[in-house]
């Protein structure tokens, strides 16, 4: 902003919360005002100022990111060291990155950003103080510096942020695009993390979710490493103290299904899961808002109107400033970043120190042949959570269209996982075993077709059924072996119509039911052959059957 020859709104206290570990010590020089720590009033000012963002109908801050409208997942890399490499499991998820590289690409950064304006926001990665990391964001908008303070938990004093030393930090800088010419890479945008460094660069890209999700990159790295289970699942708890985790992929419900108002809200989208607790991530929710309904879910419709919100992409009416949540012209990932506390009941600490006593799969099939609900063994879910079989719904990564595109994303988040996928199920494992977890699998996705012939589940089965889940009112009802996959269906659910939960009955034609049920069967083992050597062979067999093998 070197062009302004005045004072912006926050100009005259940007120091104000300024850490001592300057930027200095990560190779800034010449810089011009760097707003340190700015509070959400503070940012709003900013973000309108700078013609960043504008307010819309009842105070939330409106921002277009521009061509990025998602993640850019094909433009991520991880530099290849030796301290870490043997960590890594390197393929489409973790391409990896000479030092060489990074270092000519930060170089070329703090060259470009010399006499630039930058904004900092010094907060924490991990609601829990055993494991939690201090992380730094530096970014050169003022509503991705909201953005990273929405997201990650803030210290709570001057002092805390005057003594706060970050031992990880991102640099986000969309203004600057890299050369693949020159850097190795294949487009002009890159996402680049050096765990050597402790330091993560996103070029090219507006799209705030580069920023969440690379923080919880790291965290899927540092965690486990500790004995923590890392996940990409949101998290509730009941009134009995009793923790439910629900893992999926964007789109597939873990924000919808996890705000329920019977229900504490842990947090919506990143958690760890130690010994002696379950604990959020972060502070806040990035909900996916495209044809967000007050009837359907009215938590997270009243978060949206609010002051404090940011929303990307989402369309209004400039002269009222209404929302039209409908509208999908710009993207079909509309985004909304609210803190959690905009969740009435959601959980203050971001953490409950009580076990889990039921975990979900979430799984949105776009063919429409799975039971809306089965219940799995442990070498089943093992099975399960490694291959993460799913939709990707459109508009969550660059290039989807409108169909849903079936997907295996290991982990039930494969583009944020670092080490082997059996790594994380094998804590899984350990942690299902001691703590006699029950794992469910739940479909999110179509009945009686796939996507364009039948038509999605309704929420308030998928609610009905998970209710009953959660409260053992499944424990004792009768169930029948899927032929197929081989884990058990319930055959009747409380205020779910019986039929309902046998999926064949929706289609007209049986014949063709069985066939795609069968395709499915054998997708799911052609993925599952990249993860044979070192899977225990218990672990395998727990995998479909196809049809003429029974």
């Amino acid at each position: 902003m070197k062009y302004l020859e005045f004072d912006t709104p926050g100009k005259k206290h940007a120091a104000e919360f300024k850490a001592d570990y300057g930027l200095v010590n990560h190779g800034f020089r010449k810089l011009d005002t760097v707003f340190w720590n700015l509070p959400t009033e503070a940012l709003y000012e900013e973000a309108v100022f700078r013609n960043e963002a504008h307010i819309v109908d009842q105070g939330a801050l409106h921002v277009f990111t521009g061509k990025w409208t998602a993640r850019a997942a094909n433009d991520k890399y991880v530099v290849k060291e030796a301290t870490t490499e043997n960590d890594v499991w390197w393929g489409i998820y973790n391409r990896p990155m000479a030092p060489e590289k990074f270092d000519g690409i930060l170089e070329r950064l703090l060259a470009y950003l010399q006499g630039e304006e930058l904004f900092v926001q010094d907060c924490y990665a991990g609601a829990d103080p055993e494991y939690r990391l201090p992380v730094r964001i530096i970014t050169e908008s003022a509503w991705q510096s909201y953005f990273a303070r929405n997201m990650f938990i803030a210290p709570t004093s001057k002092d805390e942020y005057k003594f706060f030393i970050p031992e990880f930090t991102l640099i986000a800088i969309p203004s600057f695009n890299v050369d693949p010419r020159i850097d190795g890479t294949q487009t002009d945008t890159a996402i680049c993390i050096n765990f050597e460094k402790k330091l993560a660069i996103v070029a090219g890209s507006h799209y705030a979710g580069e920023i969440k999700k690379t923080i919880f990159t790291l965290m899927n790295y540092l965690l486990p490493k500790q004995g923590v289970m890392s996940m990409h699942c949101s998290a509730n708890v009941g009134a009995k103290n009793d923790v439910a985790l629900f893992f999926g992929l964007s789109g597939t419900g873990k924000t919808t299904l996890s705000a329920d108002p019977n229900r504490r809200l842990i947090g919506d989208d990143e958690h760890g899961w130690s010994d002696d607790a379950v604990f959020n991530v972060e502070n806040g929710c990035y909900a996916k808002v495209i044809r967000l309904s007050a009837d359907n879910e009215p938590e997270i419709y009243n978060a949206v109107h609010r002051f404090g919100t940011i929303l990307e992409n989402v369309v209004y009416d400039l002269p009222s400033r209404k929302l039209d949540l409908d509208d999908e012209i710009v993207t079909e990932n509309t985004r909304a970043s609210y803190p959690m506390h905009f969740i009435e009941n959601a959980v203050p600490e971001k953490m409950v120190n009580s076990q889990p006593e039921n975990i979900i799969f979430l799984t949105c099939d776009a063919t429409g042949v799975m039971p809306p609900i089965a219940r799995l063994d442990l070498n089943q879910a093992m099975y399960h959570f490694i291959s993460g079989y799913t939709a990707k719904i459109a508009g969550t990564e660059i290039g989807l269209g409108i169909e849903p595109e079936i997907t295996f994303s290991a982990c039930f988040g494969g583009p944020f996982m670092v080490h082997h996928p059996f790594f994380y199920a094998n804590l899984l494992k350990e942690k299902v075993q001691r703590n006699n977890v029950r794992v469910w699998l739940v479909n999110t996705g179509w009945v009686g077709g796939k996507f364009g012939v039948g038509k999605r589940i309704s929420i308030r089965h998928t609610r009905n059924l998970l209710n009953a889940a959660l409260d053992g009112e499944l424990d004792n009802v009768e169930y029948r072996k899927d032929k197929l996959f081989g884990f058990e269906v319930p055959l009747s659910c409380p205020n779910v119509p019986e039929d309902v939960l046998e999926p064949s009955n929706a289609w007209g034609d049986k014949e063709e039911y069985w066939n795609r049920y069968d395709s499915l069967a054998a997708r799911y083992m052609e993925n599952f052959k990249m993860f044979t050597d070192g899977i225990p062979k218990e672990v395998f067999d727990a995998g479909p059957k196809r049809l003429r093998t029974i």
